[in-house]
């Protein structure tokens, strides 16, 4: 009985080094991003996974609408916002 403990041992050990290592922050990651998603709201800046620097106009249940610019307003999905652009960043 004691042998066959102790073969698993290293495999249980090596479970939890990866655990600590790669999943639990990556949960956490995906909490914060989650609740920051949850967060915006009119006059935000947003960067969006493709690369543009927005402003939020209007946010709806899944989606954002955005200024681009002073004349164009586009409809995002909430999932292609990257972050959220802290205000002083902007230029960053």
């Amino acid at each position: 009985m004691e042998a066959g403990v102790a073969q698993f041992l290293p495999l249980v050990i090596l479970f939890a080094i990866f655990y600590f290592l790669i999943i639990r922050p990556q949960q956490k990651q995906q909490k914060a991003h989650r609740e920051m998603l949850e967060s915006l709201s009119k006059g935000d800046k947003i960067i969006t996974t493709g690369g543009l620097i927005a402003e939020i106009v209007k946010a709806e249940e899944d989606f954002i609408k955005i200024k681009l610019n002073d004349s164009v307003i586009v409809k995002l999905d909430r999932g292609f916002v990257s972050k959220k652009v802290e205000i002083g960043n902007e230029n960053a």
